[in-house]
């Protein structure tokens, strides 16, 4: 069961949310919350898996909010939920340590499936704004993937291609376990933090 905070500061759009999760058998809805500062607050005393967190809004907004918990209960996954993609709200919310950042123009069941992927790890960025980062991105000079093994290497363009550990399993024919540890192998080597940075890394460098 995932246990998750909704913050928002439009009713409707907030409980039109919470109306469908409440629908998922395997997602627990422990709170809600109509502000930044209400939400980081009642995330901290509720410490859920995941929160779903719009950006603006009054009385502390959804990038201080994600800051704030993240630095704090590190272990939290944030998903940014809003309507903007501008590069003032993409690049800050991310550095701020937002797991996945996905558009209001998502279908409820895409909702609910990124918070489902969060809780295992696994990234998910609205295709608009991963092209917005592929062109904002840094340039890494120093190649680290040539660092990698070959099976290292094919594991991180399935990573590029948006691929889940179950589908790249699938794909490599390699036990789940294995591709789990492929893919810390490869976050460390390239040094980044995460899948998504990593998936950013392949479409800089031209991997594909």
């Amino acid at each position: 069961m995932v246990r998750i905070v909704v913050i928002d500061d439009h009713e409707i759009v907030r409980k039109g949310i919470i109306a469908y999760l409440q629908t998922e058998d395997d997602i627990d809805i422990v709170g809600q919350a109509s502000s930044g500062n209400e939400g980081a607050d009642l995330v901290l005393e509720l410490k859920p898996d995941v929160v779903l967190m719009d950006l603006i809004m009054d009385n502390g907004n959804g990038i201080e909010a994600t800051r704030q918990i993240m630095e704090q209960l590190p272990t939290c996954k944030i998903i940014i939920l809003t309507s903007f993609y501008d590069d003032e709200q993409i690049f800050p919310a991310i550095e701020a340590g937002a797991f996945s950042y996905i558009l209001k123009t998502s279908s409820a069941p895409e909702i609910a499936e990124a918070i489902k992927k969060a809780a295992n790890e696994e990234n998910v960025i609205e295709p608009k704004v991963a092209g917005k980062m592929l062109s904002n991105f840094r340039t890494v000079s120093k190649k680290l993937h040539d660092d990698l093994t070959e099976r290292e290497l094919e594991v991180l363009l399935c990573i590029g291609n948006g691929m889940t550990n179950q589908e790249i399993s699938d794909k490599l024919y390699i036990g789940i376990k294995t591709v789990k540890t492929h893919v810390s192998n490869i976050l460390s080597k390239l040094e980044v933090n995460d899948r998504t940075q990593a998936a950013v890394y392949v479409h800089r460098n031209q991997l594909l």
